[in-house]
This record gives structure tokens, sequence and C-alpha cells, in this order.
């Protein structure tokens, strides 16, 4: 069912829905890694991810009959708002099954479109398991999020429009859930240009992938835990694993703290809010064993609420050594707390937050606690302060940071 001549159908159904995601280079990636590296951005679409292609593309091709019973799926986010979105288009009535750990964002676009939401399970497998019951019991159409061939080929569109934008590009870096859009991107590519390298990315913490590769069948994980909530899939899709087995050359992993990282990147240097399964492709940039190749990242979504949001910046500066926080011990008389906070000040350093523990040891007068966390401009800056602190004969000790 993968053609080139459906992926060309499909190319032109979903310019109905989705915006021009044109290829941004970048200069900052392609610096820290060697390569040309391009970025797809489906984080700008209109709901926020490339999922709205393969739901609008699978929707279309329904009879009157399915749409009029009513569509159902599961999803933990994306695929929601893309059902949502294509069933608003189409006039149906849409439910749409979400873990109960979905954030609120997505929860809440998914509402804004009209589907009811049903919050069911923890990860994705549970909900999806609930949603099929519910279809069963209702007789409503399923439209699943991965498995489904003409899903697939909707989100194998990508592909189309990065070979017209980057004809010669050689390597493209493509996230993997359930393995939905790494299926439509890799067939479509090998059938454009054989010897063109796919790479899919999984979170570590959620590689049913890379598992059911190294088993060479579908496998499904005990667990999953990770912070790419929208990647975070137990069991990848039977109808699509011959194609992945077949079209995708390599999977890579990342860990959780790598995301972390990568999104303070994307902010800084690119100005984009990238959701932590889209940033599945930079993280894995370093990963890449190749020089002086041209490579697309592509950024599946930037759905993210703004809890989650605020929690990646803290700890990326916290893995960035700009946020750190010692523990000096210092007499407890009068005077001593401005002395450190004189050397710090000195130092260009900026305190967040200052902790006073006068029961570290028994003997208050000897010593006292003082926790300090600062923010500063990266790993020297940092040193800088620590080695001013054990010059003026205090003897700081880092700790881990609490913010």
């Amino acid at each position: 069912m993968l053609t080139l001549d459906k992926f060309e159908e499909a190319s032109e159904k979903v310019k109905e829905v989705t915006l021009e995601t044109k290829l941004i280079y970048s200069n900052y990636l392609s610096e820290q890694t060697g390569n040309k590296v391009y970025l797809k951005p489906e984080n700008m679409q209109f709901t926020g991810a490339y999922k709205v292609r393969g739901a609008y593309y699978k929707i279309s091709t329904l009879s009157e009959e399915e749409r009029e019973r009513g569509l159902i799926t599961a999803s933990a986010g994306n695929h929601a708002q893309g059902v949502a979105y294509a069933a608003k288009c189409y006039g149906c009535k849409a439910t749409i099954v979400m873990p109960t750990t979905t954030p609120l964002i997505k929860v809440n676009r998914t509402k804004s479109y009209g589907a009811d939401v049903v919050l069911y399970g923890d990860v994705y497998d549970e909900a999806c398991a609930h949603a099929y019951e519910l279809a069963e019991k209702h007789g409503y159409t399923f439209i699943h999020p991965f498995d489904d061939l003409t899903v697939a080929t909707g989100q194998g569109t990508i592909a189309m429009e990065i070979f017209k934008e980057l004809p010669l590009v050689e390597y493209i870096l493509v996230p993997i859930g359930g393995g939905g859009l790494a299926t439509g991107v890799s067939t479509l590519a090998k059938l454009l240009n054989p010897k063109i390298k796919v790479i899919g990315v999984e979170p570590a913490g959620a590689n049913c992938m890379q598992a059911s590769f190294k088993e060479g069948k579908v496998t499904t994980l005990p667990a999953v835990n990770t912070i790419a909530d929208g990647t975070a899939v137990k069991t990848p899709g039977e109808k699509i694993f011959p194609y992945i087995q077949k079209n995708l050359d390599d999977i890579i992993t990342v860990s959780d703290d790598e995301l972390v990282v990568s999104f303070l990147d994307m902010v800084e240097n690119h100005k984009m809010v990238v959701e932590n399964s889209g940033l599945l492709t930079v993280a894995a940039l370093k990963h890449l064993n190749v020089k002086d190749k041209r490579v697309v990242s592509i950024l599946s979504g930037g759905n993210m609420d703004v809890i989650t949001m605020s929690s990646v910046v803290q700890q990326g500066l916290i893995f960035r050594d700009r946020i750190f926080t010692v523990s000096v011990l210092l007499p407890d008389k009068p005077g001593e707390l401005c002395k450190v906070s004189g050397i710090i000040a000195r130092e260009q350093g900026n305190v967040i937050k200052l902790e006073h523990n006068q029961f570290v040891t028994t003997n208050r007068t000897a010593a006292v606690e003082l926790r300090i966390t600062l923010e500063c401009f990266g790993p020297e800056h940092k040193q800088q302060i620590i080695n001013a602190l054990e010059k003026e004969g205090y003897k700081p000790k880092q700790v881990r940071t609490s913010l």
C-alpha cells in the first residue's frame, strides 16, 4: 500500500490542512556536529505537530458511513489534536482517549477542536486498549495513531517536502514512538533515493522499536519511563514493522538529560519551543559518526505545557553549570554571611537561594552550614567563584541543586 502514487496523492491532500514548514539551516548545530544540519519544524504546524497529516489523509479515505459512525482514537496528545481537527473539517464526531499523564495543553487543545476527551490509563498502551473497547461498544471508526498504513502514508509526506527543498539530503533523523512517522518517512525516502540513510531516534526509557529490531519481531517493553511523553510507547505497530525493518538504517536512543539540554539549545539558538519527543532528533545529532553530511532533523511537535517547560529550563541550566549549589561551613557570628556574599558579588555571581543550617554540628560557634544556590555564566565562571571562596579560606563543597 505504501506506493509512490499514494504518497503523491497524500502530499496533495494534506496541503489542505498543513502550514508550509520550510527547512531551517542551523549554524549552531552544524558547527557543533561538523555536518550541514537542517531542521524540519513540524512544531510550527497549526495543531503544533505533524500528526494532522496522517489523521487528515486517513479520514479523507473513509466512506461517508465510516465517518458518520463517529471516530475514536487513543493518543498522548498530538495525534489526538490531529484527529480532532481533521474530524472538525469533515464534520465528524470524534472521541479521544488520552493517558491521565497527558500535558494539560494537549488535553485542552484537543477539546477546543470539538472532540470528546476521555482520560484513561497511565501510558498510551492502556489508553489505546480502552479506546478499542469504546469503539466496539459504540461502533466508532478507530483511527490508529501509528499502526495504520494509510496514516503512515500521510506522515510520510514530510519526506516529499524535504526532498523538494533539499534534493541532495544524505541523512534524515526521525523520532520514533509507535513507528508511524518513521515508516512513512523512511519508505518514501528510500523510494526517492535508495542510498539515503534514515535513522530512527527513541528515548532510552521507551525504546520499543530498538528492542523489536534486536528480537526481529514486535516486542513489548515491560514499562516505559521518559519525559518524552509523545513517544512513550510500550509496543510498536505490527502492520508497519516490516516497513521499518526494510527501510530504517539504524536506531539511536537518547537519555532524558540529553533532551533537557537540547531544549535549551532550541530556545536560545533558534527561538523555538519544541516538545521533548520532537527534540529526539536534535539530541541524536552528536551520536552520528559522520562529518560533512547534509542532515535533516525532523522536529515532530511543539506542544509543551508551561509547567513542564519551566522544569526543563531549570534542569537544563543546572546541567549546563549555569546554576549550581555549594555548601560552606562558617562560624556562627555576625558578619560571616556578609563576607561570603561579598566574595560572590566580587566575582559577579548571582545568588538565587540561601539556606542557613545552624544544626549541622553540635558546636554552633565552631561552624554552621550555608548552602548557596548561584547563577553563573557557565563552567569556567562557576570554577572562578569556587576558587575565590577557597582563596578566602572557605572550603566550598558542591552539592545537589534543588530549586
